[in-house]
Parts: structure tokens; C-alpha cells; sequence
């Protein structure tokens, strides 16, 4: 190589160290051409990064409005892309008087054909929540990055990491497939640089990275189209609310109100939330109150985001849209979502919806009050007039009366009362049927240890979960009575590992080796009312009538035409008989019915024999 040559390669690689040093994050990382909104915020950051000027020189996209930062490090450019059409690279000029310009290449590709129509997760969906450090290790080489802050691997650990990963979960999809899931739900895969407990993913340290013990962003994009080829939903737990303490901006904040009560961070002191969810709602709420509620931190590790501030609120947004485009989400479940400004909430919701008409968010209202979960809701007729575009709130009221009626000896208003009370709250809601169920979560103590570790209660209460007007979300292990019995109520047990998702494990819940009896009962119970679940109309579109609980027997019906699912509940210990006559109005009379869970079948008449407790499913469906 000629003298001449060498000098100009190192030149232009000092050029563009020199550039880097300066310019070390544009986000979002990239864009599409054709999206609905026309408009595009650049987050710019690089030391003194605001005394450079940008220009394109491109028509197909203009750089509309320029705006700094009180901290010099940062430029957030607002782009038109009104004329851009299709997908190509421009060029942004970064100019600064007595300085050497800077050129820095931005993609926009071409967005998916029929992106914008894609359909959300809905009450034909099953979906399966997995911690994914705890679910299944399919690349041991990730689990340990030296270049992080904890870098320690410990399975006996409950807040250890333990080494599952994305690659673990794509391995496994055969088997949530053959389950009867239709849609899979990870808890959040981006990066969680932090010193310890990393594992759960809700610290995030920076949106735009996927956390390299999990895995790589295409390892990631490859979940989801493998999935998809399965026909399973991905969708993606995401955090609007709060990062973590360790979030790449922590260290230099763009302006004075980019976190809450940030003054007072600044100056040593933190800010916790006094979690009183209802003053998003409360006519008669203390501006203190609200402020504290939806302002102060969720704990001290983790920043709460101030969506007030009109960069950060477009910041969030455009990255929840990027990750729906990037990854071909089915679905965004959406983190502690009464603690953020609820008026951002339904601007960005309203963001998505106005960009994918039939996506679908889920929303996490921890309360067992549904007049607050059913607030939420797009479509409530609430009296302050809030609208929040969201599609669908998380039914923790359900849980507990599914739990408490399930567990309590029947009496007037306990026991089985509790279900049918519990679901007659549904004239509360706007779209009952939207509305996510579930039993356990990796938040909740597991269902088996709820249960008192009885195998009859839990299939009573999966089952009752299962033919419901709702959107079911089954927790994994659930399938294989996995329990925090040991220590009710601690995270690291709640989401202890799958057995058979590390080499060596002595149990495989996958290939059903070394299962107990009730463990493969229990699987097998799940897989076949899932499974006949995916082609039920009645159960997924149909109408619903139940009947008071009478002598300890809860019955439901769900219809729609020719195909009537019934689900008995029967508490008794004792051998009882069951009076058909009262249900005459379902028009089951001398109808040929088969049992969902072992194929026998009857003819509908005046009564039937309960001879066990437990769970009696029928349909007069054929031939599934």
C-alpha cells in the first residue's frame, strides 16, 4: 500500500473517531417511510453537540424545528417526512463555525406492507407470561457480560441471574404452541445495567438496547417471526413510567424537569410515589396527593419520567412505535400504568392506535376495585370525561374472586358467589370482553400455593378462567403446578426456573420427564381446554349466561349458534345430582353433549351426577 494511501485510511478513521466522540447517540436509531404520523423527533447527543447546526440537503425530508437542551450535550431536530416516500439514507450536515463538519447517515427503510392493519391480541387469544431469565438457557456463552455492572450468574440465587435468554424461548416454541397458546408475553428483554437484581428487566438503562444476556436485537426479531410462523402474538412488556438509576441520560440530563422531583435528586434527596392509585380518579383529590402519586419514584433505583415535558413524551412514543415496527409486535402490555401523567398515557396511546387501528394495549391497574381497572378502559363513560385509548386493563377484581370463592366453604355470600358476583361486575366495563384475566403473574404468589396446593381448586378456578368473556393469561409453570409455598409472596420464588430449560436439569416439564402425576394431570388438563379453546367460537365470541350458585354448584354457559360450552363447578365431596330443568332456557334439552376433558358423552335431560369435586366441562360441539 502506497504511503500516500495509508495516511488518507488513518485520516478518515480519525475523521470518524473524532465524529463518534461527538455524536454518540441518534435516536430513534432509524425510521420507515410511509407511517401515518409525518412527523419525527431526533434525540442527538454527543458532547457539545449543541453548538453544531444541522441541515439535510434532501427534499424528501426537512428539518422543520431545531431545539436545545439546557445541558450542551444534547439537539432534538423535528423532521417532516411528508415527501418521503420510500426507504433510502440521508445525509445530516452537522456545521459549527471554526470546527470540521460533521456528516452522520440516517436510515429510514420501507415500512411492512399491511403494517399499519395488523391486529392486536383479542378474547381468541390464550396468552402464555414468561420470565424470560427464568424460563429456558438456550445460549449458556451470554450469560455472564464482563462489560456490565453485575456480572455474576447464580441459579441458587432467587434474585440472582439465572441465564435464560431470548434464544431459550425461541427453542421452546413448539412446545407453547402445542400447549394451545396463541400469543407470548415476556416480561421486558431490554437492557437492565444494574448492580443487582438486573434480572426482572423493569430498570431499564437505556430503550433502545436489548440487554446482551438475553441475546442480540436480531436474535429478538427472530423470536417474533418464528413465532409468528406458530401463530403466536408477540407482545412486548414495555415502561413508560421509570428507568433505572443506571439509564445512560442519569449522568447528564437534557433539561431541569426531565425526571420528577428532579431538583431534589440532584440535591441527595429522592422522592418515593404514595402509591394512592386512586387520584386518577378521586374527584375530591389533593393536588399533593396527585402529584406525589403519579410524580414520585416507584422505588429509589428507579427514575420516574416526566411525560410532561413535551421531548421526553414524543421520546416515548416514537419508541414504543419503533419496537412495534421493529419486532412486528401483536401487542404492547404496558407497566404500572396508573403511576405516569394520565393525560401522556392517552396521548400516547392514542399515538399507537392512530398508527395500527386494531393493535392492542394492555394496561396494568393493580386494584381489586373495578369501577378503578374499568376507568381505564377506552370507552368508559367517565364523569371527568377521560379518555385513554387504552383497549384493555389488567382484571385483578376477577383474580380475587376467583381465588376467595374458590378457597371459601359456601355459605350466602361466600364461596362460589364470589365467581358469579365477580363477573356480573362486568356491566361496569366498557369491553368486558378486551379485558386481560389471569390468576397469577410474575407479580402474584402462584395459583397452586393460592390454592393450598389442591389440585382439584386449581383446575376449578383455570377452568372457570378459561371460558370466560376475557383475553386469559396463563403464568408459566402454571401448567405444571409451580409454587411459592416455600416463602408465599416472594418475586425470586414466584419466578423460579422452568424445569428442563438448563442442561442437566433432572426435571423437563418439555418432554414430561420426571413429572409427578398430578404435574402431567395438570398439563394435560390445560392443554386440552386450550387447545379446543383456539376453535371455539362459543368460548371466544359467544354469549354468556350463568346461574346463581345453588348446593355448592356453579354452572356457565357460553353460546354462539349451534355451540353451547357448559363449565360446572362442583364443590361437593359427596356424590350429588344436579336438577337440568332449571337451565331449560339454554335449549340444551336431549342434546348429545361430550366432555372436553375425558370425550364422554351424555344426552342432556332432567339431571345429572356429579360423582367427584371438581371441574365438568361439555360442548355440544363435534368433530374437534
Amino acid at each position: 500500500m502506497k504511503r500516500s494511501t495509508v495516511i488518507s485510511v488513518l485520516f478518515l478513521l480519525l475523521v470518524q473517531i473524532s465524529m463518534a466522540q461527538i455524536i454518540q447517540r441518534v435516536e430513534p436509531p432509524s425510521w420507515w417511510a410511509g407511517m401515518q404520523n409525518k412527523n419525527l423527533q431526533l434525540l442527538v447527543y454527543g458532547k457539545n453537540i449543541s453548538q453544531y447546526h444541522p441541515g439535510i440537503s434532501d427534499d424528501s425530508v426537512k428539518i422543520i424545528k431545531i431545539s436545545k437542551a439546557v445541558s450542551k450535550n444534547y439537539l432534538f431536530i423535528d423532521l417532516d417526512l411528508s415527501a418521503l416516500k420510500q426507504a433510502k439514507t440521508i445525509k445530516i450536515l452537522f456545521r459549527s463555525e471554526g470546527k470540521k463538519d460533521l456528516k452522520y447517515s440516517y436510515v429510514f427503510d420501507q415500512r411492512k406492507e399491511n403494517s399499519a392493519q395488523r391486529k392486536g391480541f383479542d378474547s381468541s387469544d390464550a396468552i402464555y407470561l414468561i420470565t424470560p431469565d427464568r424460563f429456558a438457557n438456550g445460549n449458556p456463552e451470554n450469560d455472564i457480560d464482563k462489560d456490565l455492572r453485575e456480572k455474576t450468574i447464580n441459579r441458587k440465587d432467587d434474585y440472582a441471574r439465572h441465564g435464560g435468554d431470548i434464544k431459550g424461548i425461541t427453542h421452546h416454541l413448539d412446545y407453547i404452541e402445542n400447549m394451545g397458546f396463541t400469543a407470548l408475553w415476556p416480561t421486558p428483554l431490554l437492557i437492565n445495567d444494574m448492580k443487582r437484581s438486573s434480572y426482572h428487566g423493569y430498570a431499564i438503562t437505556d430503550f433502545y438496547r436489548v440487554d446482551p444476556r438475553f441475546g442480540t436485537l436480531k436474535e429478538y426479531v427472530e423470536l417474533s417471526a418464528k413465532a409468528k410462523e406458530k401463530g403466536l402474538k408477540l407482545i412486548m412488556d414495555q415502561v413508560e413510567n421509570h428507568c433505572g438509576i443506571e439509564h445512560w441520560w442519569m449522568k447528564d440530563l437534557p433539561f431541569n424537569d426531565w425526571v420528577n422531583y428532579q431538583k431534589k435528586f440532584e440535591n441527595g434527596t429522592i422522592v418515593i410515589t404514595n402509591h394512592r392509585r386512586t387520584t386518577n380518579e378521586d374527584l375530591y383529590a389533593s393536588k399533593s396527593d396527585q402529584e406525589k402519586m403519579t410524580g414520585g419514584w416507584f422505588v429509589p433505583d428507579m427514575p420516574d419520567l416526566n411525560q410532561r415535558n413535551p421531548f421526553m413524551a414524543k421520546y416515548l412514543i416514537q419508541n414504543s412505535i419503533w419496537w412495534i415496527e421493529t419486532l412486528d409486535l401483536g401487542g404492547i402490555r404496558q407497566d404500572t400504568y396508573p403511576y405516569s401523567d394520565k393525560d401522556f398515557m392517552a396521548q400516547w396511546a392514542g399515538a399507537i392506535i392512530n398508527e395500527y387501528p386494531d393493535f392492542s394495549i394492555v394496561g396494568e391497574e393493580w386494584s381489586y376495585n373495578p369501577l378503578l381497572v374499568g376507568y381505564w378502559q377506552e370507552g368508559a363513560k367517565n364523569k371527568d370525561g377521560y379518555r385513554s385509548n387504552l383497549t384493555s386493563t389488567m382484571d385483578f377484581p376477577l383474580l380475587k374472586a376467583i381465588i376467595d370463592g374458590v378457597n371459601e366453604e359456601e355459605s350466602w355470600d361466600k364461596g362460589l358467589i364470589k365467581l358469579y358476583e365477580g363477573l356480573a361486575n362486568d356491566f361496569s366495563y366498557a369491553h368486558p370482553e378486551k379485558i386481560l384475566a389471569f390468576l397469577d403473574n410474575h407479580d402474584k404468589s402462584r395459583i397452586f400455593t393460592e390454592f393450598k396446593e389442591d389440585l382439584t381448586k386449581t383446575q376449578m378456578g383455570l377452568s372457570y378462567l378459561l371460558i370466560l368473556p376475557r383475553i386469559p393469561q396463563i403464568y408459566y409453570g402454571t401448567e405444571i403446578l409451580m409454587n411459592d409455598t416455600k416463602k408465599k409472596g416472594d418475586h425470586g420464588l414466584i419466578r423460579s426456573d422452568f424445569p428442563g430449560g438448563w442442561k442437566n436439569d433432572l426435571v423437563n416439564a418439555f418432554t414430561d420427564k420426571k413429572l409427578s402425576a398430578d404435574q402431567k394431570e395438570m398439563q394435560q388438563f390445560l392443554k386440552k381446554i386450550l387447545n379446543y379453546r383456539k376453535n371455539s367460537k362459543a368460548i371466544t365470541q359467544g354469549k354468556t349466561v350463568h346461574f346463581a350458585p345453588e348446593n355448592g354448584i356453579y354452572v356457565i354457559f357460553r353460546i354462539y349458534k349451534d355451540e353451547n360450552v357448559v363449565l360446572i363447578l362442583n364443590k361437593n365431596e359427596k356424590p350429588v345430582t344436579l336438577d337440568l330443568n332449571r337451565f331449560e332456557e339454554t335449549g340444551l334439552k336431549n342434546k348429545k353433549l361430550r366432555n372436553i376433558l375425558n370425550g364422554n358423552e351424555l344426552i342432556w335431560k332432567d339431571h345429572l351426577n356429579l360423582n367427584s369435586k371438581g371441574t365438568y366441562l361439555f360442548t355440544t360441539k363435534t368433530g374437534y
